[in-house]
């Protein structure tokens, strides 16, 4: 099959960008205008991600959230991406990815418009759960599409340009975040995602429409719910954790979340067509791409929040300028990644991807080192360490996932991908709020994290000794991701080719 032949097969691209050579040629329009849109999706996804951390407490003083309360911002949105990545993508299948890729674009350009107009704590939370189930249909479906319109020996390439949407978007999210705050209201840090959501969306009903071959699925609600309740109970504890002692009912919460967990793993074996689709694990490189992506989110996630309340907390600097300490780290990850993924599309993805995360845990070492008046800059070198580490793994460990899935499954495989990575950020975060709780006084860990009070000297103190230990355990996780990635020489040369 050429690489004409699969595009139009698959998704179908209009009459005026559909491809005039199969050449491999790096500037033909045949997938470019496609890959820009799906690029585009990536970016304003990672411009939420960073924006809505900066305007925590503009959001708290102006709703009259509960400190302990305004993290759901975050977490609402995290978790429901996080139980829908699957199935979402396996609607993709049945629907059309090009179709749930728009579909999504809609709703989470009408949950922005709604956040910036909520009006208390509740609708908050509830609006941005709406964003999250279009968050949840980009992400999902947005690595399946791109499968789908570049070639297979390309696509290394491609997902490095996702790399570059995602750094760029984080980058955008911490300038207009900053801007937005300091200018105007929070609420346009919500309402800037409609007019570039409507544009991409506009661009993207013209430029792509699917003609993949669907297949019918079953959607296994019973796995999907189960998961959110095993999920939410353990942030839940988390969180409550963060502010309060020990006590019968968090270790309820803690321990009915793992029994939920312990029963959702149960009930995967079971079902016909499970969340988690244990037929993929069959194709011998599957699970240690899928295992390094829940690691390397479980070491690296907690990062950007404990560095960032060591930032406020410790050095006392203001939520815009502890983020923008960590834009040179994006900018990296940005220029490191279509140079990673093309090198991935050469040698494979296994010494790409193994080296990023080796890399990464070096990133680790060096936060590992911050004190009560450690150079700031040894932040930025840390930052941009990591930044080269991520722009290596990511694009490479996404192409040998898709690479390695069969085209009827594409929106399963992907959405599989996240829902390993966004398990790990969920526990990644849950660890960096017991690891602040556990350092400092409880009441104080939240205002911290959203920048509303700072740390005395003893305080700063016993936090940064406690930053040391999370640190130093989060590099043992990364090195282990290193060497499930690196398992995969072994089985590389047995895997079969599996892209119809």
């Amino acid at each position: 099959m050429t690489a004409q032949s699969s595009l139009v097969d698959r998704v179908g691209v209009h009459d005026s960008h559909r491809p005039q050579h199969t050449d491999g040629g790096t500037g033909h329009s045949h997938y470019g205008l496609a890959l820009a849109v799906v690029v585009c999706g990536v970016l304003i996804a990672a411009v939420d991600t960073t924006i809505v951390v900066l305007a925590l407490p503009k959001i708290e003083a102006d709703l009259h959230v509960n400190v302990t309360d305004v993290v759901w911002v975050i977490l609402s949105y995290l978790l429901v991406v996080t139980v829908l990545s699957t199935q979402v993508g396996r609607l993709g299948d049945m629907f059309g990815r090009v179709r749930m890729y728009q579909t999504g674009f809609a709703i989470f350009v009408a949950g922005s418009l709604l956040c910036g107009l909520a009006s208390n704590e509740l609708t908050m939370i509830l609006f941005r759960i709406l964003q999250g189930i279009g968050g949840a249909l980009i992400s999902a479906n947005s690595g399946a599409v791109i499968a789908d319109i570049v070639p297979v020996e390309r696509r290394g390439r491609a997902y490095g340009f996702n790399a570059i949407g995602w750094n760029l978007g984080a980058i955008l999210g911490i300038l207009l975040g900053g801007a937005i705050t300091t200018f105007t209201t929070w609420r346009w840090i919500f309402f800037i995602n409609v007019p570039i959501g409507l544009l991409a969306l506009g661009v993207s009903l013209k430029v792509l429409h699917s003609t993949a071959e669907r297949r019918s699925h079953r959607v296994d609600w019973a796995g999907t719910v189960t998961l959110s309740l095993g999920l939410f109970c353990i942030l839940w504890a988390a969180t409550q954790f963060a502010t309060n002692p020990f006590d019968l009912q968090i270790g309820a919460l803690f321990l009915a979340g793992l029994v939920l967990l312990a029963g959702f793993a149960v009930m995967e074996t079971r079902h016909p067509e499970p969340l988690v689709s244990m037929s993929l694990f069959r194709i011998p490189t599957m699970l240690p791409a899928l295992s390094a992506a829940f690691l390397q989110s479980l070491a690296n996630f907690a990062v950007l929040f404990l560095v960032i309340m060591y930032l406020q907390g410790v050095r006392q600097l203001t939520p815009l300028n502890a983020s923008i300490l960590l834009v040179p780290g994006y900018l990296m990850g940005a220029v490191v990644g279509p140079f990673a993924g093309r090198l991935s599309d050469r040698v494979g993805a296994v010494f790409p991807a193994t080296f990023g995360l080796v890399v990464q845990a070096v990133a680790l070492f060096i936060y590992a080192q911050l004190g009560t008046s450690t150079w700031l800059g040894l932040i930025v070198v840390a930052s941009v360490v990591n930044g080269i580490g991520s722009g290596c793994f990511f694009p490479s460990n996404n192409a040998a996932v898709m690479k390695a899935s069969p085209g009827r499954s594409f929106g399963v495989a992907s959405g599989m991908l996240r829902t390993f990575a966004n398990v790990g950020m969920v526990f990644s975060f849950a660890m960096a709020l017991v690891v602040a709780a556990h350092a400092i006084p409880r009441f104080i860990a939240f205002r911290i994290f959203v920048g509303s009070e700072s740390l005395s000297h003893s305080l700063a103190s016993s936090f940064a000794t406690g930053l040391h230990s999370a640190f130093y355990a989060s590099m043992v996780v990364m090195l282990l991701a290193a060497v499930m990635s690196a398992v995969r020489r072994r089985t590389a040369r047995a895997r079969t080719d599996a892209v119809s």
